[in-house]
């Protein structure tokens, strides 16, 4: 009788993980930890994240797809309906859901989006994040019995993402939760955006970590010209705003705001990319942008 040598083949596990929650709550934070790579910006500032930046985590047998979206908000521009609209289909699209809170925020600060959620039908992993604040031990307790009260189906994972506390057992979780399914993307791929897409939010986060109040969130990016050669980039970049004020706020006494914005964000695109970067950096005024559907559409937040 012939022997059969033949080994079991292992299951292949992949799945969309996709990462909501209120503004300001860490999910840029935990989403880069989950990911190992720094491809979402963080400021402390809200509405950061506009669009939804998805992470692929590869390991021999699993596939994992993560999706950080922006905070949940009520819209008063077409730009934060379309960042809304980020949110409200990450619950559609997902097999596992990572609801991310912190110990900060009034549980129920968006009750409409979490009754949303508490009726998936997918395992919800409920975080709560920034637990390093907490004093004691009573408190995370306290603020698990209120949250189990809002979401009764989900497993709670108390985390600090910046402390890097509690993610590697959030992440073995969602490695068993995922279901039998081969490999959506090549299992070299990293993420689903462009090198264009990374380098517009290098230079958006650096708007938002140099100037104050509205003019950040007035402002959008877009890389016009983009040359790579094995050893440089250089690029060419329009920082876009609503109001000719607010170009000269960002331009600056003598240029230094803007020569300051395109210093930093030069250090972080060869830090990201690993070659020399040439960076060049303009101004437009385009008025009311953040209403305008067809420019919403070219910035690519309309599809």
């Amino acid at each position: 009788m012939e022997q059969d040598n033949q080994q079991p083949t292992s299951t292949h596990r992949a799945g969309f993980v996709n990462i909501v929650g209120n503004p300001n709550v860490g999910k840029s934070t935990l989403s880069n930890r989950l990911v190992g790579e720094r491809l979402s910006i963080i400021t402390s500032k809200a509405q950061t994240t506009r669009h939804r930046i998805m992470g692929i985590v590869n390991g021999p047998d699993y596939q994992i797809v993560f999706s950080d979206t922006p905070g949940v908000l009520k819209p008063k521009f077409k730009l934060q309906e379309s960042m809304l609209e980020y949110s409200n289909s990450a619950l559609i699209d997902a097999d596992v859901l990572l609801y991310v809170t912190d110990v900060i925020e009034t549980p129920t600060k968006n009750q409409e989006f979490l009754d949303k959620v508490a009726r998936e039908k997918i395992p919800i992993l409920l975080v709560i994040n920034k637990i390093d604040l907490l004093k004691g031990n009573d408190d995370l307790m306290a603020l698990i019995d209120k949250w189990k009260q809002l979401l009764p189906t989900a497993e709670v994972f108390p985390t600090s993402a910046t402390e890097n506390f509690n993610v590697d057992n959030l992440m073995a979780r969602i490695v068993e939760l995922l279901p039998e399914s081969p490999p959506y993307f090549g299992k070299d791929a990293l993420t689903d955006r462009s090198s264009r897409f990374f380098v517009t939010e290098i230079i958006r986060e650096k708007i938002l970590l140099t100037y104050d109040k509205e003019v950040p969130y007035a402002t959008q990016v877009l890389v016009e010209k983009y040359t790579e050669s094995d050893t440089a980039i250089h690029i060419m970049a329009v920082i876009y705003v609503e109001r000719d004020s607010q170009k000269g706020i960002i331009i600056g006494h003598q240029g230094r705001k803007l020569k300051h914005v395109g210093i930093e964000a030069r250090k972080d695109i060869e830090k990201f990319f690993d070659k020399r970067v040439y960076l060049e950096l303009y101004v437009k005024v385009e008025r009311d942008w953040r209403n305008q559907e067809n420019k919403l559409r070219a910035f690519g937040y309309i599809e």
